[in-house]
């Protein structure tokens, strides 16, 4: 295949998401989405955290960024020239829906091959997706190999996890060239002049795909004296979520152990918000931290630059942050951990 094809397979899934989206919105159901929509019921049947609602937001997230504007104005950043491809292994995570989608993208556009390992918390909806590419192309099925055992006569491994089993990646794909990604996190800083809109844009950061994402909110850095009322009530819409067995399972445990131990807490029937210094957090607890001068501040977040995934604040006030409400919306040069995947992938030998 070459470099137009496949922007082509992947223009048109983008184009099928995005009527599927549509279709969604408007309440209409057609034929031809009988087998997404069935998908979407698997893959909560198979995972509780995965709701139809945050699989939607995920589908529509990948299809803004397969129009044709967007992949052309990405791809222009890079030299892609014809190859023998090389066997990239990717081990993906399985904290949210189709998370390691970009990583199977920059694969294929780089004329690679994706030796895909799936994680058992999200297997249906990327076998969705790749099953629709071959289906627009039988030619990228050369391209793709879904492995269930351990990854074998790979050249290059992109793998996601957590700290604990990044380092077992280490030990057994260190001797190739890599990308190993930790746990990262995402953080707010406020000013406290804040109105209700913008902090109900936070509130998207915060509780989209219940916070288990990198690039959830965790963690508030707030002037000292703050009050909390106003974010309390401009986060109202989002309790829902405790309606979630799994989440509120997970606020129930931990309001009783805070409350065990004594500990001091703010709570509004569906968040827990807890003065403490880490950026991780269990889910439904958010953290908050009172600081005092913005340049020490920013000192302190450079470093935990590799803890880090995402910073955000009030129309990008704050060095080098994005917008409320902007954390779960990369775009697609928007690389975990701000590595360049693409770029790497080109340069393999």
């Amino acid at each position: 295949m070459d470099l137009n094809q496949r922007i082509d397979v992947f223009i048109k899934l983008g184009q099928h998401l995005a009527t599927f989206i549509k279709l969604n919105n408007e309440g209409i159901n057609k034929d031809e989405f009988n087998e997404l929509n069935s998908t979407l019921n698997l893959a909560y049947i198979k995972n509780g955290w995965f709701t139809r609602d945050n699989a939607l937001n995920m589908l529509d997230q990948i299809a803004r960024q397969l129009n044709p504007e967007s992949i052309g104005q990405w791809i222009s950043r890079y030299d892609i020239q014809s190859r023998s491809p090389l066997n990239i292994g990717i081990i993906m995570a399985g904290n949210i829906p189709l998370v390691g989608f970009n990583d199977l993208f920059c694969v294929l556009m780089s004329g690679h091959t994706a030796v895909v390992k799936l994680s058992s918390d999200d297997e249906i909806l990327p076998r969705y997706i790749l099953d629709y590419l071959v289906k627009q192309n039988p030619a990228i099925h050369n391209f793709i190999k879904v492995s269930d055992a351990r990854l074998k006569g790979i050249d290059a491994v992109i793998a996601t996890g957590s700290n604990n089993s990044a380092r077992y990646f280490q030990y057994y794909f260190g001797k190739y060239p890599n990308i190993i990604r930790k746990n990262r996190h995402s953080v707010a800083v406020l000013k406290g002049t804040e109105d209700a809109g913008d902090l109900q844009a936070l509130g998207s950061d915060i509780f989209t795909y219940f916070g288990l994402g990198c690039r959830s909110v965790s963690k508030l850095y707030v002037p000292f004296n703050y009050n909390f009322n106003l974010f309390f009530e401009s986060i109202v819409q989002f309790g829902e979520v405790v309606n979630n067995k799994k989440y509120g399972n997970n606020y129930d445990y931990n309001r009783a152990v805070f409350l065990l131990n004594n500990e001091k807490f703010l709570d509004n029937n569906f968040l827990i918000v807890k003065e403490g210094l880490s950026i991780a957090t269990p889910v439904s607890v958010l953290h908050f931290e009172y600081y005092s001068d913005i340049n020490e501040l920013e000192e302190k977040l450079n470093r935990e630059q590799d803890n880090l995934q995402c910073i955000v604040s009030k129309g990008a006030w704050f060095k080098n942050s994005l917008a409320f409400g902007n954390s779960q919306t990369p775009l697609l040069n928007d690389y975990a951990d701000g590595i360049d995947t693409m770029q790497f992938l080109l340069e393999l030998k």
